[in-house]
C-alpha cells in the first residue's frame, strides 16, 4: 500500500510539472505573438564552410578574427582643396593683360551673391608601419591643400604628403601618432584566383566597412589611368567596393595586405561585382622608392607591346604563341641594345611567365633603371634568352632623384658646376 501511494504521488508530480511547463510556454508564445515579433532562443554561431591554410590544415571559414586584426590599420581620409570654388567651378582669374593694370586687387573675390566653398573628397588608407606612414590612392589626395586622417578609434590627425606616383595611382602620407596598428604586405605573386579576401574601407560615408569575396582575376588592365607611363595590372575581386573605398585594404584571411583598392567597373558608379586593387608588390616598390629617392624609379624596356591572342596571330600571319607581342622597339632603348626585335613574343621575364601585357608591365614596374632582366622570347618558333639593361625615362640607366627632376621641369634644362679646365677652354671665368 505504501508503494502504491508513492507511485501515485510521483505520477501526480510529473503531471503537475508538465502542466506548469505547458502553461509557461503558452504564456511565452502569447506574449511574443501579442507583440507582433517572433523571438527564438539564441544559438551559438555555426561554421558551414571550411578552408585550408597554406599547410593544408582544414579550418572553419570565419572572417571575425581577420576583421578584428585589420580594422585598426585602415583609416578614413578627408582631403580638402581650399581654393575658391563656386558650385562645381573654380573661381576664374583675370586674363594676364588685365593683371598688368589691376594687379591682384580682385583676387579671391567671389562673384556677386555667391560664396566660395572648399572642395572636399574622402577615401581610405592603410597604415603600413609604426612611423605613421599611410598608403592611399593618388586620386584621393591629388591637389589637396589639407589632408585629415581619422583612425578607427575616431582620433584625427593632419597628414603630410611624402610622395605620389600618378603612374600607379598611389600616394604615401605620414601622420605623427603613437601606438599605431599596422598592416604587413604579402607577395602578391603568391595570391591565387579563387582565394578568399576582405575589402576594408569607408564606402559611401560608412566608416570601417568590411566586405568579403574572392580573387576573381589577376593582371587586369581596365584603361582607367591616363598617365603616359601608366602601369595597370590590377587584382580583380568581387568583394564589394564603392566610392570611398579608394585607398583601402584588400587583405587575405591572415590579415595581410594583398592590394590597395583603387577602382570599380560599373555603369552606375557603384558596386556591380567588379573591383580592382593595385597589387601589394607594386605598392612595396612605390613606397620604397618614395622614401629613398623622393620619386618612383621606373625601369623601362623601350618597347610597345600587345597581348598575344588568336586574332593578333592571324593579323600578323604567325603561329599563336601565348605571351606578349613586341610591336615596336625604340631605337637606342635597352631592348634594342639587347637585340629584341619587332615580332618577338616575350614568354617570360627572369623565369616568370608573361601571358599578358599587364603582367609584363607589373614585373618591369618592380625594377629600377640600371637593373638587368632576362627575357625569354620566341622568334620565328625558336626560343632564346636576351639580357636587357633597363633605362629611365630619359634614356639613361641612372637614378633620377626628385630634386634634379624638379629643377629640369621648372627651367627646361639641367645644370652642373663649371670646372676650371672647361671654363678655360670656353674662355669663361669659372
Amino acid at each position: 500500500k505504501s508503494s502504491s501511494a508513492w507511485k501515485m504521488y510521483f505520477f501526480s508530480a510529473l503531471i503537475a510539472l508538465a502542466v506548469s511547463y505547458g502553461v509557461i510556454q503558452f504564456n511565452k508564445q502569447t506574449s511574443k505573438e501579442s507583440s507582433g515579433v517572433t523571438v527564438v532562443d539564441s544559438v551559438p554561431g555555426s561554421h558551414v564552410l571550411y578552408t585550408a591554410d597554406n599547410e593544408g590544415n582544414i579550418k572553419p571559414l570565419d572572417f571575425t578574427e581577420t576583421s578584428k586584426k585589420v580594422l585598426d590599420a585602415v583609416v578614413h581620409i578627408k582631403s580638402t582643396q581650399t581654393g575658391a570654388f563656386y558650385g562645381n567651378q573654380k573661381a576664374r582669374e583675370l586674363p594676364d593683360p588685365f593683371k598688368e593694370f589691376f594687379g591682384d586687387m580682385f583676387k579671391g573675390q567671389s562673384p556677386e551673391g555667391m560664396q566660395s566653398q572648399p572642395r572636399v573628397g574622402t577615401g581610405s588608407g592603410v597604415i603600413i608601419n609604426d612611423k605613421g606612414y599611410i598608403v592611399t590612392n593618388n586620386h584621393v589626395i591629388d591637389n589637396a591643400d589639407e589632408i585629415e586622417v581619422t583612425l578607427y578609434d575616431n582620433e584625427s590627425y593632419k597628414a603630410t604628403v611624402i610622395g605620389t606616383d600618378p603612374t600607379t595611382d598611389l600616394a604615401l602620407l605620414q601622420i605623427k601618432a603613437d601606438n599605431l596598428k599596422t598592416m604587413s604586405l604579402v607577395n602578391s605573386d603568391d595570391v591565387e584566383v579563387g582565394e578568399w579576401v576582405l575589402a576594408v574601407g569607408n564606402p559611401l560615408g560608412l566608416n570601417s566597412t568590411v566586405t568579403a569575396g574572392i580573387i576573381s582575376a589577376k593582371a587586369r588592365n581596365i584603361h582607367i589611368n591616363k598617365d603616359k607611363f601608366a602601369v595597370e595590372s590590377f587584382i580583380q575581386t568581387d568583394a564589394a567596393i564603392n566610392p570611398g573605398n579608394s585607398g583601402g585594404a584588400l587583405v587575405n584571411l591572415d590579415g595581410n595586405l594583398v592590394g590597395i583598392n583603387t577602382a570599380i567597373a560599373s555603369t552606375t558608379g557603384t558596386y556591380t561585382g567588379y573591383g580592382f586593387a593595385v597589387p601589394s608588390n607594386i605598392v612595396t616598390k612605390v613606397v620604397e622608392d618614395l622614401l629613398k629617392y623622393g620619386n618612383v624609379q621606373r625601369g623601362m624596356l623601350g618597347v610597345s607591346i600587345r597581348t598575344m591572342d588568336s586574332n593578333l596571330a592571324k593579323e600578323k600571319d604567325v603561329d599563336f604563341t601565348k605571351g606578349v607581342w613586341v610591336e615596336q622597339v625604340g631605337e637606342g632603348s635597352g631592348a634594342d641594345e639587347a637585340g629584341v626585335k619587332s615580332g618577338d613574343v616575350i614568354l617570360g621575364v627572369d623565369g616568370m611567365e608573361t601571358n599578358s601585357s599587364p603582367r609584363l608591365q607589373e614585373i618591369i614596374a618592380g625594377k629600377r633603371p640600371g637593373d638587368k632582366v632576362v627575357l625569354l622570347v620566341n622568334r620565328g618558333g625558336n626560343e632564346k634568352e636576351l639580357e636587357v639593361t633597363l633605362q629611365n625615362s630619359e634614356g639613361g640607366t641612372g637614378i633620377i632623384k626628385k630634386e634634379k627632376k624638379e629643377v629640369f621641369n621648372l627651367l627646361g634644362a639641367d645644370f652642373e658646376n663649371l670646372d676650371k679646365d672647361l671654363a678655360k677652354k670656353l674662355n669663361l671665368d669659372g
